[in-house]
Formats: structure tokens, C-alpha cells, sequence
């Protein structure tokens, strides 16, 4: 039995190896930086330097936070990224995710049926709700939490350069 579960991790950490090396990784590995991306695992560890040596910073456990991306090290193999408090550390590959998220910063942020000001109110989210980012434009952006959406003020989350422009 012991021998099957050592292959079983053996063969788990293989995989999560071949995670950095996926077309996907590959892809966001040749990005122009600083771009933003987000923590792709419940729980991932930002470290001191780009390798399983160095000693943990800080232990996230919050998938889907948003990073911003401004260092890559060995092809896409760690990341060294800085998040929404302005704390920079190093990232293994496979627990970063391209997928656009943003935290919402400050007050309650407004969520309205169109990209404008006088758009209807939808919904209400407070600061530190973390929703997906999509169709940013003229200053504002598709803010998804699980499910419940709208038209956010680019300006009100973390998670976009000002005047980004996102499909």
C-alpha cells in the first residue's frame, strides 16, 4: 500500500509539473509585463525566490484573487507576482490562472445594467468581493460574482490598468 500511494504523489507532482508547460502556461509565460492574472488554486504559496527552497511569505487561500504578474522565471515555471496589498513574491506556474478577476476597493461598489452612470443599480459589492473581469471599456467593466453581475467603474476595482480594454 505504501508503495502505491508514493506513486500516486509521484505521479501528482509530475503533473502539476506539466501544468507550467501547457500550451496556456506557455502562452501567458511570453506576455508583455506587468499584466494581471489570478491565484488559480484554493490555496497557494507565495515565496521569497523561485524555487520550493525558499521559505513561504504568505499562504493564500482565496482562489480567484487577482494578481498582477511582473516577473516570469524559467518559461512560465513561477511567476513572481504582487497582489491587491502591494506584497510581491514568487508563484509556481500551475497556481496561476489567466483568467481576469478584481477585488473591488474602497466603498460599496455600484454594479449597473450598462457601462455608464446612469445605468440602473443591480447590485451592491463590498470591498473585497472578488468577481470575474470581462467587456472592460470606456472605463468600465463586466463584474461577475458567481452569477450576479454588471457594469463596474474600472477605477472602483483592483485588477485593471485604467483605461484597459478587455473582450
Amino acid at each position: 500500500m505504501r508503495i502505491g500511494a508514493r506513486a500516486a504523489l509521484v505521479i501528482g507532482a509530475m503533473g502539476m509539473g506539466v501544468a507550467a508547460f501547457s500550451p496556456a502556461g506557455a502562452a501567458m509565460a511570453d506576455r508583455k509585463l506587468p499584466f494581471y492574472a489570478s491565484v488559480g488554486a484554493k490555496k497557494a504559496r507565495m515565496r521569497t525566490g523561485p524555487a520550493r527552497t525558499y521559505p513561504v511569505s504568505w499562504l493564500y487561500q482565496r482562489a480567484d484573487l487577482p494578481v498582477k504578474v511582473i516577473g516570469v522565471f524559467q518559461r512560465g515555471q513561477w511567476y513572481k507576482v504582487e497582489d491587491p496589498s502591494g506584497t510581491q513574491g514568487w508563484m509556481m506556474g500551475g497556481l496561476v490562472s489567466e483568467t481576469r478577476t478584481a477585488l473591488v476597493t474602497g466603498a460599496v461598489a455600484e454594479l449597473r445594467d450598462r457601462p455608464d452612470g446612469e445605468g440602473r443599480i443591480v447590485w451592491r459589492a463590498a470591498p473585497g468581493v472578488v468577481g470575474r473581469l470581462s467587456k472592460c471599456a470606456g472605463g468600465w467593466c463586466y463584474f461577475d460574482v458567481h452569477g450576479r453581475g454588471g457594469f463596474v467603474e474600472q477605477m472602483r476595482v483592483w485588477g485593471s490598468e485604467a483605461g484597459e480594454s478587455l473582450p
